[in-house]
């Protein structure tokens, strides 16, 4: 007979899923990244590569958290709809906070999640950002 248990520990589900929000809300830097594999992968929305910025692996996940968490301290996501296929699943949000620089977040966005063994193997990012004046 098969071992349901290890076949499912990939599949998203609601309950990881809010977990996870819950431990990002937390901001408790430790807790977000023991969501994450030791190799696990996380492209943030903003920075200087075509897909944001790539973060590879725990220590990088942290150290990056921990200085967003130092700039934005009350930043939050309110989780609006998770969608489930299998291994992943989508989680579309709106993000808050105020930064040091007095940028207020007010944004729209998404996360695409890939999981291995009941972990984030891979975060992709993707928000609406605002501003004041229409570039189309």
């Amino acid at each position: 007979m098969p071992d349901i248990t290890a076949a499912n520990a990939d599949i998203a589900t609601p309950e990881l899923m809010k977990s996870i929000s819950a431990a990002f809300n937390s901001r408790d830097v430790d807790r977000i990244v023991a969501c994450f594999t030791d190799d696990a992968t996380f492209w943030l929305a903003r920075g200087p590569e075509p897909v944001g910025r790539t973060l590879k692996g725990k220590e990088a996940i942290r150290k990056t958290l921990a200085d967003r968490f130092k700039v934005i301290p009350d930043m939050r996501w309110d989780h609006k709809e998770y969608i489930f296929a299998g291994n992943r699943a989508i989680s579309v949000w709106t993000v808050r906070g105020k930064g040091a620089d007095g940028e207020d977040l007010n944004y729209q966005g998404c996360d695409i999640y890939t999981f291995r063994g009941g972990k984030i193997s891979a975060k992709d990012t993707y928000w609406k950002i605002v501003e004041q004046k229409d570039r189309l």
